[in-house]
């Protein structure tokens, strides 16, 4: 990545359930541009997309809704049931995104850039994006990610303790991590934790510039 008008680039993940989502928001409450691998995954599949012309290529005309946008409920069932499937929707689809990606981080206008990433760890790490100056985890323990699961999406236990072993385990994220926010109690936490880590983020993309006029 060059000449990207922000500086300094912070790559945020964690997973499911474990609060990286609002760890986001309160960046973004601080003036910090997010680019969001999430909102940029939907758009490389809209309607009228190559994305999305690739995906029914691969997987058929029965993931299409009958307004021609993606099933993403059908779709979900059948890449959760076979890892094939999965790999073959990632090959189609994270390409597209790290490109997307790139693209916001380069134009984002704050002192630095958050990239919210949910599954950094599965998609490649730090290899799959160099430009990243930090990895920011923000991690919970297994059984706070079942609760938080079972409460917002109202589904059973196990559904969702498979849900949490489908992703890279704590390990593997906290394995690229530069800093981490450990998110096992309440809301009111994020803040502080989240205002430090700014303080020093500007601090790092300060010397940076500094270091380079």
């Amino acid at each position: 990545m060059s000449a990207r008008r922000s500086p300094y680039v912070v790559g945020l993940t964690g997973g499911i359930a474990s609060g990286k989502s609002e760890v986001a928001r309160h960046f973004d409450a601080l003036g910090i541009g997010v680019v969001d691998a999430d909102v940029l995954a939907r758009e490389a599949v809209a309607p009228g997309s190559d994305g999305l012309a690739a995906v029914v290529a691969h997987f058929g005309a029965d993931v299409l809704m009958p307004d021609g946008s993606l099933d993403r409920a059908a779709l979900r069932r059948r890449v959760f049931e076979h890892p094939d499937a999965r790999a073959a929707l990632e090959a189609i689809v994270h390409p597209r995104v790290r490109a997307a990606v790139e693209a916001g981080c380069r134009a984002a206008g704050s002192p630095y850039v958050i990239a919210a990433i949910p599954l950094l760890a599965e998609g490649g790490g730090r290899a799959a994006y160099p430009y990243f100056d930090r990895i920011l985890v923000v991690d919970a323990p297994v059984a706070t990610q079942r609760e938080r699961l079972v409460a917002r999406d109202g589904i059973a236990p196990e559904l969702a303790d498979r849900m949490i072993a489908a992703q890279a385990s704590r390990e593997q994220r906290l394995a690229i991590a530069d800093d981490v926010i450990v998110n096992s109690g309440g809301r009111e936490a994020l803040g502080p934790a989240v205002a430090a880590l700014d303080a020093r983020y500007r601090a790092l993309a300060g010397a940076r510039v500094d270091a380079t006029s």
